[in-house]
């Protein structure tokens, strides 16, 4: 029965990658194929009440990730609805695709360390819709933001969840892991940056002001107040969760209730054409729906894998064939582009312990820049590259065919300063 999930599993990803021929969006394929890998670990489960204990221990963990991800998207929609990323698109006067390029894989690069790879995706997407506006070239950029945003939150503790995972169980420290992956997370991103920058010759194609788009009240007054509140919202989620240890879920549900309460206080005077339009109930129906199912299927159908022992099994199996610490961790950080990166480091987690390697050791510290980094390789490898993935339109072999030679390229040279690292200091 084990053959049969691994085969539906493989199916289903086929059927995600096929999307665009077999016209089946990637959403449907997703969800069926996590229930049917479900449906087959109840039917040969011999305790079901333990099946659907595990399964609501990942809906538990899955829930946390949507919540997540429903309440960034409705914040960056807010304050794109209030035209309040103009204030940021203002500053932004180069022309230069090149230029442009090293801004936005540096912003998000830093950002990713403050915010988190998945929320900085959001954002610095909802940045690029609105500065670039010729789609083939809009693909460019937000495939680099999502390689910029996976190596931002591999040097930072709060950045990424597997990396965040590692410093809450002991193995790495703030430090620690900040000064030890720096360099590597920036070579990794640092060459696939130039490589796209002389690729992009030229200027931006002109198109109208996005400021058309948009209504907005009391002149600038509204446009700010909802850029700050929502950005200061989005900045204080990882530092809720450091006071308060809740699930950052919960600090992103705090900041959205909070703007909300700012926006309908905004608006309380306002006509109704104009309540209409910028209410966050009309922003709540703009948000992509499919990608939070596809979301969902995905993350269900690896927590079926995980649950029937198959992702501890094969990290088992590399270490027993692969004697090297260092390959095994490669190997992972490989396997992390296409099965989901937070089971593939909790195994890892629960097969070494501290007496073996230490806290801050260079096998945890490597663990962490793979399992980040890893997922860049293929569009649907991380939680930043299936969201960009939905909310810009990118298809599987478009990214396969432009982007993921360039993130493959960037991790063996990230892991190869890493190495350089340890043997000169």
């Amino acid at each position: 029965m084990e053959g049969l999930i691994v085969l539906i599993f493989v199916v289903g990803y086929a059927a995600i990658v096929m999307e665009h021929k077999l016209s089946i969006n990637k959403s449907a394929s997703a969800l069926l194929t996590g229930v049917l890998c479900w449906t087959i670990v109840a039917l040969v489960s011999t305790n079901i009440e333990e099946t659907q204990h595990h399964l609501n221990e990942h809906l538990s963990e899955i829930a946390g990730i949507l919540f997540f991800l429903m309440g960034a998207m409705t914040i960056v929609e807010l304050i794109a609805t209030y035209g309040g990323f103009e204030i940021i698109t203002d500053k932004i006067t180069t022309t230069s695709q090149s230029r442009l390029l090293w801004i936005i894989s540096m912003i998000t690069f830093f950002m990713s360390a403050l915010l988190d790879n998945l929320t900085t995706t959001i954002v610095m997407a909802a940045l690029v819709s609105k500065i670039v506006h010729d789609s083939k070239l809009r693909l460019m950029y937000v495939g680099l933001i999502v390689i910029a945003a996976n190596a931002g939150g591999a040097w930072s503790p709060i950045g990424d969840v597997t990396t965040t995972m590692l410093w809450i169980g002991g193995q790495i420290s703030t430090m620690s892991i900040m000064t030890q992956l720096f360099l590597p997370s920036f070579i990794s991103l640092l060459i696939p940056t130039y490589v796209l920058s002389t690729q992009m010759k030229g200027v931006l194609p002109k198109s109208q002001s996005s400021k058309e788009n948009g209504v907005h009240t009391d002149g600038d007054f509204g446009k700010k107040t909802i850029f700050w509140v929502g950005l200061v919202g989005l900045l204080s989620v990882p530092v809720f969760k450091s006071v308060t240890h809740l699930p950052p879920f919960m600090g992103m549900l705090l900041a959205l209730g909070t703007i909300w309460a700012v926006s309908e206080l905004l608006l309380k005077d306002k006509e109704e054409h104009v309540k209409s339009k910028l209410s966050i109930f009309r922003v709540i129906e703009k948000i992509d729906l499919p990608s939070i199912l596809f979301f969902l299927g995905i993350l269900l159908s690896v927590g079926a894998l995980q649950t029937m022992g198959m992702l501890t099994s094969a990290a088992d199996w590399l270490t027993e064939n692969l004697k090297n610490q260092t390959v095994v961790v490669t190997v992972i950080g490989l396997l992390s582009a296409i099965v989901d990166n937070v089971p593939l480091v909790a195994a890892a987690m629960g097969m070494y312990n501290l007496e073996q390697f230490p806290m801050d050791d260079p096998f945890w510290e490597l663990l962490a820049f793979c399992a980040g980094t890893g997922g860049s390789i293929l569009i649907i490898g991380s939680a930043a590259g299936v969201a960009a993935m939905g909310l810009a339109k990118i298809e599987f072999f478009w990214y396969l065919k432009k982007m993921s030679w360039l993130a493959l390229i960037g991790y063996f040279a990230g892991i190869g300063v890493f190495l350089l690292q340890k043997m000169i200091f």
